[in-house]
């Protein structure tokens, strides 16, 4: 695990200059990369010079998706997104999981979000579901994942069923 710290966030100014820019994150992990089943790479939910090195650098992406209207206009701009990556970058990168976050089942949008979110990406989109609880919202101010914070919780047991599901697919 490499935690992001506050130099992280010069880093977009300092690749602007850079050859190869895009491809510096793909060229720093290429030694390691034998060395674990998974890397993951956490990203911003923007699209900049720092995310764009992920993509080039990954084979798959798992995109989370909150319930709500904007994520449907997000999940179709990062597909395009993707889809340039894919000419100019990394051809093997593909959005490989998509899973439903915020999930409240008595909320009609919610609901409408994930039937839309199944209809085009049947094959990738989870099981496994991340419900809206307070737990999980307050598991971050104390500096804890929600399965160290409230092992029990339903947001924790989400996880750890996502964690197994990828897992096993």
């Amino acid at each position: 695990m490499a935690p992001a710290t506050l130099d992280l966030a010069a880093v977009e100014q300092e690749l602007t200059s850079v050859i190869s820019r895009e491809l510096r994150l793909k060229k720093a992990i290429e030694s390691i990369q034998g060395d674990f089943d998974y890397i993951f790479i956490d990203c911003p939910p923007s699209l900049g010079l720092i995310t764009i090195n992920a993509f080039a650098a990954a084979t798959e992406i798992m995109v989370p998706v909150q319930c709500e209207f904007y994520a449907l206009e997000g999940l179709t701009q990062l597909q395009r997104i993707v889809d340039l990556v894919q000419r100019n970058l990394n051809p093997e990168l593909r959005i490989t999981k998509v899973v439903l976050t915020m999930y409240d089942s008595r909320n009609t949008l919610a609901v409408d979000v994930s039937k839309e979110v199944a209809k085009h990406f049947p094959t990738e989109l989870c099981k496994t579901v991340i419900p809206r609880t307070v737990r999980l919202a307050e598991a971050p101010s104390f500096g804890k994942p929600i399965t160290v914070f409230d092992p029990y919780s339903k947001g924790a047991k989400a996880y750890i069923a996502l964690a197994k599901e990828i897992d096993n697919g």
